[in-house]
């Protein structure tokens, strides 16, 4: 994963001590039981709605968008985050549009809204990650010009049968203390005839680390290793904070392209994010 922005490097960590240690194997231990338990229970329960979505004739995302939920309730707190959240998240179909940090966003938004997500396609590959994404919903961007057409009329269907997607317009994560250029390719969609209900909620993400960590603690950027950064959360973080500000959706009817509706959006998102100290 390339941050692509300035090629820095994240802070350097001392090795664990002993308490640390402790709690990586506990907190390890503990996410590893309740993913299990809540991904063999997600299964027959998203079975259940598809099948009641085929009787009705409308999608059903009653139960299994509810598992995922109590998840990344319970998944938070065991990376030593506390979760706040400003305003309220949309219940139309549409898009939650956010900066992106971290792979730790994912749980966040899960957490307050349960959205499919919308990932790279190298994503889907990922031992583990691809399959759980595959089995929620994930809809995996290839970015080559030549499957644009394909991809844009399958986020057009499902955002025509009420679908709420997250999506990352920046096309990378940073260090999580900045938030950079958000990236219009994907914004044409909402404007396509037939969408007008369509709604596009911007979505600030904010994390604060407790005293003594690095202030880009919680971003996963540049060349960072998913398997460590995801150690040293389990292992050190305690007292943090993850923010989601929800800004009322944007009325489509007032943009006439992609790239004003990203300006749009990209403004909105920086409007409550931190000042650099």
């Amino acid at each position: 994963m390339r941050a692509g922005w300035n090629g820095a490097e994240p802070a350097a960590l001392p090795p664990l001590d002993l308490r640390e240690r402790l709690r990586l194997a506990l907190r390890a231990a503990a996410a590893a039981f309740a993913l299990a338990v809540l991904f063999a229970l997600f299964l027959p329960l998203r079975g259940i709605d598809l099948l009641l979505a085929r009787l009705a004739g409308r999608p059903v995302t009653a139960l299994g968008p509810g598992t995922v939920r109590v998840w990344a309730a319970q998944a938070l707190p065991t990376l030593g985050l506390r979760l706040v959240m400003a305003g309220e998240p949309m219940r139309a179909g549409g898009a939650f549009v956010a900066n992106h940090s971290s792979w730790i966003d994912i749980v966040a938004l899960q957490r307050a809204a349960a959205p499919f997500l919308v990932s790279k396609a190298e994503v889907r590959a990922w031992p583990g990650i691809g399959l759980i994404g595959r089995a929620i919903g994930t809809m995996f961007i290839d970015r080559r010009p030549a499957e644009a057409r394909r991809q844009e009329a399958a986020l057009y269907a499902r955002l025509a049968r009420g679908d709420r997607m997250a999506l990352f317009p920046e096309g990378t994560s940073s260090d999580g203390r900045r938030i950079l250029p958000f990236k219009s390719s994907l914004f044409g969609v909402f404007l396509a005839p037939g969408l007008e209900a369509v709604a596009v909620q911007p979505v600030t993400i904010a994390y604060r680390p407790r005293p003594g960590l690095p202030p880009d603690f919680y971003g996963w950027w540049g060349e960072m290793d998913f398997a460590t950064h995801l150690r040293d959360v389990l292992a050190r973080s305690t007292g943090g904070t993850v923010t989601l500000t929800f800004h009322p959706p944007l009325p489509l009817a007032g943009h006439p392209d992609r790239k004003t509706l990203a300006r749009a959006a990209e403004a909105a998102v920086r409007s409550a994010f931190p000042p650099p100290p």
